[in-house]
């Protein structure tokens, strides 16, 4: 199986990294001193389950790598654009393209750029950084992909791509639920990168105080009356049952929003918060604090650091 990983950073850099090291014939499309790292000593991952892929095949020219069975949309969500029109040399008419990023969005603009039977629907957890140019640092024990086929049917593609995931130790699971799986993220993702980028704080004294733990809360809960106004099958008391893994994680875990605030990055919100907003307008569904997070982060929204 040949797997084509767009955005080779933290998500898409580990997963990568952990598909070649289970055999499977990986191509990275990567940039700038990443890439450089990676062409002369591979990509490593630092952390609970180290893995050094010593030689990897990337370049920042989808063109060399033509197609391929599989191809991993990993980019951060603000490069989708440009990385859907990258992509297209890579992309035949057998290839499944899965969308690890982000938030509920995401799948809409692959399936307007591309036959939709080409588009499956993916879920990733893990929780990395960039320490270094092709060296990833995982943070915490977790890892995991979910993917499957929106009409829940168990495909051969599927299968194969399970089966390429497992080699490497990847802990996945073929999902025959998977806008459920994706929407499950979302209400958490939602509530944790709200939260902590407009408190600046991680979940610990988030989760503590009675007014921001409210606040969480409510986040949460206006993120699965959207998606229950959109037919997900969410449990309407879903936001408890996020508020309770809220109360399980580490308490200092934070989001990769929040980081990227600190770093003075651009930032998810448009697609996070704001695709709250924008989701429950198109089905008259109130979203106020998820409106006020996007509001408050309006200014950040851009980012400080990048040229």
């Amino acid at each position: 199986m040949r797997i084509a990983i767009m955005g080779s950073g933290g998500l898409g850099g580990y997963f990568g990294a952990r598909l070649v090291e289970g055999g499977t014939d990986v191509h990275f499309v990567a940039r700038g001193k990443h890439l450089e790292a990676m062409r002369s000593n591979g990509l490593r991952i630092e952390g609970p389950e180290p893995v050094h892929a010593r030689k990897v095949h990337a370049t920042d020219d989808p063109r060399e790598i033509g197609v391929a069975d599989v191809v991993m949309l990993c980019v951060k969500l603000w490069d989708t654009e440009q990385a859907i029109a990258q992509m297209r040399p890579m992309v035949g008419p057998g290839t499944a393209i899965v969308s690890f990023q982000n938030g509920v969005l995401k799948d809409q603009y692959l399936r307007a750029a591309f036959d939709e039977r080409q588009v499956m629907g993916g879920v990733g957890y893990v929780a990395t950084t960039i320490e270094a140019p092709g060296v990833i640092r995982q943070t915490g024990p977790m890892q995991r992909l979910l993917f499957g086929e929106f009409d829940g049917s168990r495909s051969e593609r599927g299968q194969a791509l399970l089966a390429a995931c497992l080699a490497g130790g990847i802990k996945a699971e073929l999902s025959d639920q998977i806008v459920r799986e994706i929407w499950q993220k979302y209400v958490f993702l939602v509530g944790l990168s709200g939260t902590t980028t407009t408190i600046r704080m991680p979940i610990g004294p988030i989760r503590s105080d009675p007014r921001t733990r409210a606040f969480l809360l409510e986040v949460m809960r206006e993120v699965v009356a959207v998606g229950r106004a959109h037919g997900v099958a969410l449990p309407e008391d879903y936001a408890q049952v996020r508020l309770e893994l809220a109360d399980d994680v580490s308490p200092d875990m934070t989001s990769s929003m929040h980081h990227d605030l600190q770093r003075g990055n651009r930032l998810e919100v448009r697609w996070l918060a704001g695709g709250v907003v924008e989701l429950g307008r198109a089905k008259a569904i109130p979203t106020p604090l998820n409106r006020a997070i996007a509001d408050i982060l309006a200014l950040h929204a851009e980012g400080t650091s990048h040229g």
